[in-house]
């Protein structure tokens, strides 16, 4: 089993991916694990080593559940995906997720510092559907459309617990 969950911030990808990862054994990777630089803020890797370190998860797991919104790593990892799972809830769901957000030690250092960012993150999500960008839902939609191989999409927060 190896499922690709996509889609906007806020959407229930972390959850979502977590509750796969935890009820079937799967190994997980956050895509935001590997492409911001580890201790900052906002600070993207380098891409060849962001797609290095996507590759080598890939290569070392025979099972996995990969998350993120990055439309060209959502893209790569479609490719080695046995499912893709499109999180589409609206953009209120996201922006009401994003408001209560628990604390994520492994991107911010103080529950804080993540606060400080969370009206760039909602300016952000609010811009998804009208974005024409890599990390937006015309090139999820796409990705989602063109793959030929098992996948759902979810168009509520709900479905989020019924992995």
């Amino acid at each position: 089993m190896k499922v690709l969950v996509f889609g906007n911030s806020g959407s229930g990808k972390s959850t979502y991916a977590k509750l796969m990862s935890a009820r079937h054994g799967l190994a997980h990777l956050d895509l935001d694990s590997i492409v911001w630089e580890p201790g900052k803020i906002a600070v993207q890797r380098l891409p060849e080593d962001i797609a290095a370190s996507l590759q080598a998860f890939i290569d070392a797991q025979s099972s996995w559940v990969i998350e993120g919104c990055y439309g060209e790593l959502v893209e790569a990892a479609s490719r080695h995906s046995t499912e893709l799972v499109f999180l589409n809830p609206g953009c209120d769901a996201c922006l009401a997720n994003n408001l209560q957000r628990p604390w994520e030690p492994h991107k911010y250092a103080s529950l804080e510092e993540q606060n400080s960012m969370l009206a760039q993150l909602q300016a952000w999500v609010s811009a998804y559907y009208t974005r024409t960008d890599q990390w937006s839902y015309s090139a999820h939609r796409r990705i989602f459309d063109e793959h030929p191989g098992a996948k759902v999409e979810h168009l509520s927060v709900a479905a989020v617990g019924a992995t």
